[in-house]
């Protein structure tokens, strides 16, 4: 039997020949490729979802597992030990911490460019921004201690004089009108409302000028040096499918949301998605109205700057960490991200 090398090369091979010869080539192979999330099922890692569900990810040539979180999984871990090829991160700290722990894996996207971290409260007179809250007691989760509060620490002077136990229990809140607490902009503020009567004020930290990305893929070191191709395709993907989820029709992912989570609902995945978009937390702040969604997934290394050198100051992190093994622009649109 001829090779097809042979066949393409012999000068009397009819063009309905050729064709058929083709046709019956074998497809290359899809890529395996596995994507931890952070967490359970929710919309909050929709366009992952998307990506999957309209088979973009087929497309790109990658055969994508999508591997849900919960509160036992460690991505960093997973990603050191070689069990997944990228994971999702849900903060700028988690790529540093990887780099202070050595962790052989970074940043290559960021499909959130405002984090979704909140602090709520009941209506008051006495609280209209988020620099009223300083002095005030605040329920903080024990990790969000060296997290997001040392950030509000710098800019408007809180104290950890202010921390109250946060077991991510509505209850204290709901029977306390002074109560303060932690949230995302697409979680707690709807079950308070919906759930408890309370109509809250949110106040997002990102529009306060919070640098933290949200909602980022990180990936193997390994992978990004000996398979570029592998992880571009991935974050092109999975770029596309934030863009249809949030700006196109959902439906597609939120089945596969659903499926995945049983405890998920269709109003709760409602509610997020519209917080997403109205807030425009997947747009660069640099993007002007023209450009609609130009610039989604990106990061900037001066954001990144910003973020390493207001957490090392505080010592959060060494001074002399090499910050910059905590990503690569080299997937993603550069320029654009403040």
């Amino acid at each position: 039997m001829l090779h097809l090398t042979t066949l393409l090369k012999t000068p009397f091979i009819s063009a309905c020949a050729l064709f058929m010869l083709l046709s019956l080539a074998p497809a290359r192979a899809l890529e395996s490729v596995t994507f931890a999330t952070d967490w359970k099922a929710q919309a909050e890692q929709g366009g992952f979802y998307q990506a999957k569900a309209l088979g973009l990810y087929k497309q790109a040539g990658l055969d994508v597992t999508l591997r849900g979180g919960g509160p036992g999984v460690n991505i960093p871990q997973l990603l050191g030990a070689g069990a997944i090829d990228f994971g999702m991160g849900s903060n700028s700290f988690i790529p540093l911490n990887m780099v202070r722990a050595g962790v052989p894996a970074k940043a290559v996207m960021a499909a959130f460019q405002k984090d979704p971290q909140v602090l709520i409260t009941h209506p008051r007179t006495d609280v209209q921004n988020l620099a009223d809250i300083k002095g005030k007691p605040v329920m903080i989760a024990d990790a969000s201690a060296n997290a997001f509060w040392v950030w509000l620490k710098a800019k408007y002077d809180f104290s950890d004089r202010q921390i109250r136990k946060y077991t991510f229990n509505l209850a204290p809140f709901l029977v306390d009108k002074s109560a303060i607490q932690q949230g995302y902009v697409t979680s707690e503020p709807y079950t308070i409302e919906t759930r408890g009567g309370v109509s809250p004020q949110v106040f997002l930290l990102s529009d306060y000028g919070y640098p933290s990305y949200a909602a980022m893929v990180l990936a193997q070191n390994r992978m990004i040096i000996e398979q570029p191709e592998i992880v571009q395709a991935f974050v092109n993907a999975s770029i596309e499918g934030w863009r249809s989820y949030i700006y196109g029709d959902p439906t597609p992912g939120n089945q596969l949301i659903l499926q995945a989570n049983p405890d998920m609902t269709q109003d709760i995945i409602d509610q997020a998605i519209e917080q997403i978009r109205e807030r425009g937390m997947l747009l660069p702040q640099a993007t002007k109205a023209s450009q609609g969604t130009a610039g989604m997934g990106t990061m900037s290394e001066a954001r990144w700057q910003s973020f390493f050198t207001t957490m090392a100051e505080n010592g959060v992190y060494p001074k002399s960490l090499n910050w910059r093994d905590a990503f690569t622009t080299r997937f993603v649109q550069q320029g654009t991200s403040q």
